[in-house]
């Protein structure tokens, strides 16, 4: 089979890389360079590194202009295949291929439909968390569906569960394509009173607050990432919730205590024991070793 692939972040290039051994992938589509990382630099797309390492050809836009779909119309693809490209896709493109334009998206529709799938299903506190192998249509995640799968969120944080969907969802995406050829893909209709919607997560709600429950707390710390990252002020310092727990220690709201290396919060309900952070301006550390420096603390409060 034929494939344009059209994707940008990390998430997409396990199936990049699944299409690439099973089909023959002749063009990626992705974001251009884009500024990342510490160090502020230039840098390209995961999807153009790995499809470059593939030797696949690679086309990079912010959008989907006449240009692109002539370029892709080239190719004469069977299928496209999407998976977190980062932009809108116009009808026209969802036209050009005879099998039309599917895409891995990461929940497990109806429910969260949108940008942060992943993030909302955590902060909503879903104990299954997947993907979907599903039709792009005009409407915003509304497709039908053919494949779904899912793990178990646990206590995974966020990064780990993507990389965990990312691979999972190029097994079902290959999975799916077999069966289209074969004709035997099965689509299921979304039911649409079921919907949910997964807006962009923004900064100011991953806050750790006193003012939270431990548990809404500690879900702010497995969702977070670094465009979003759960952070809070202790004994008027900033620092970055890295891993948390909920734990048993009774305390005060907005309290601190330091016992035996533990280092334990007070919430409205119940108490977040931090486990992993970055303080402002240091290394990432186990909170054990950070409690050294926390004598004299006695509460926290939201940045």
């Amino acid at each position: 089979m034929r494939i344009v692939f059209m994707g940008t972040p990390d998430f997409a290039v396990p199936s990049l890389q699944a299409l690439a051994q099973a089909h023959e992938v002749t063009l990626a589509v992705t974001r251009p360079d884009a500024v990342r990382g510490r160090g502020r630099r230039l840098m390209p797309s995961p999807v153009k590194e790995a499809a470059q390492e593939l030797g696949i050809p690679v086309l990079e836009t912010k959008r989907v202009s006449p240009e692109v779909l002539e370029a892709v119309r080239d190719q004469a693809p069977d299928l496209i295949a999407v998976a977190a490209f980062g932009a809108i896709l116009p009808d026209d493109l969802l036209a050009l291929a005879p099998l039309g334009c599917v895409n891995v998206h990461g929940s497990l529709l109806p429910r969260w439909r949108g940008a942060a799938p992943i993030q909302r299903a955590i902060l909503a506190g879903d104990e299954r968390i997947g993907i979907s192998i599903m039709r792009i249509v005009h409407d915003l995640d509304a497709g039908s569906y053919c494949r779904q799968a899912w793990v178990e969120r646990g206590q995974k944080g966020a990064p780990q569960i993507m990389a965990d969907l990312a691979r999972l969802g190029a097994d079902e995406l290959v999975r799916a394509l077999a069966d289209m050829e074969a004709g035997t893909a099965v689509w299921q209709d979304q039911d649409p009173s079921q919907v949910t919607y997964a807006e962009k997560v923004d900064k100011a709600e991953m806050r750790l607050n006193p003012a939270a429950s431990a548990r809404d707390n500690c879900r702010r710390v497995q969702a977070s990432l670094d465009e979003a990252p759960a952070r809070l002020s202790v004994g008027g310092r900033g620092i970055r919730a890295l891993a948390a727990r909920v734990s048993g220690e009774p305390l005060d709201q907005g309290a601190v205590l330091v016992r035996k290396g533990h280092v334990f919060l007070g919430c409205s309900e119940g108490s977040l024991e931090l486990l992993t952070v970055k303080p402002d301006g240091k290394r990432q550390m186990e909170a054990s070793a950070w409690a050294s420096g926390l004598r004299g603390v006695t509460s926290w409060e939201a940045v």
